[in-house]
């Protein structure tokens, strides 16, 4: 049982953290096409931390374009990346299985430019949404 939306969404949001490290540990390593898959991860992870945060009790899909849009409905903010973050979801199912990609496989598609990108655009997802929960942390100086 959850203890929270709050502490629910913090959760997610350490896991799309950890992830992402791992992420650019691989990228260091050459292992592109896990990089890709693992930025995707860390943004849809970031994104259910930011819609779980909202109080959402089930949190479907993989897409990275449609939480992005279901996040826009509780802040505006997250609209204005969506066509970029949507990329993200290009990595989601080619990265991990050969029959995804015409006669090659994914160790030998994805370069270091396209895991520069992906990491590039998952960073960009979790610093907004580790940025939403900080400013929700920070007590307003306008009181007393």
């Amino acid at each position: 049982m959850r203890k929270g939306p709050d502490i629910e969404g913090r959760r997610w949001l350490e896991q799309a953290q950890i992830d992402l490290g791992w992420a650019e540990h691989l990228n260091a390593e050459g292992a592109y096409y896990l990089v890709c898959f693992l930025a995707q991860q860390a943004a849809e992870k970031s994104l259910k931390a930011f819609l779980y945060a909202q109080g959402e009790e089930m949190v479907i899909g993989h897409s990275v374009r449609r939480l992005c849009q279901n996040a826009a409905e509780y802040d505006v903010e997250f609209q204005h990346n969506l066509t970029d973050w949507a990329l993200l979801d290009s990595y989601y199912i080619p990265t991990r299985y050969p029959n995804g990609l015409p006669d090659d496989i994914p160790a030998r598609v994805y370069n270091q430019g396209a895991a520069n990108t992906a990491l590039t655009l998952a960073e960009a997802v979790i610093a907004q949404v580790a940025s939403w929960f900080t400013d929700r942390s920070t007590p307003d100086q306008h009181d007393g």
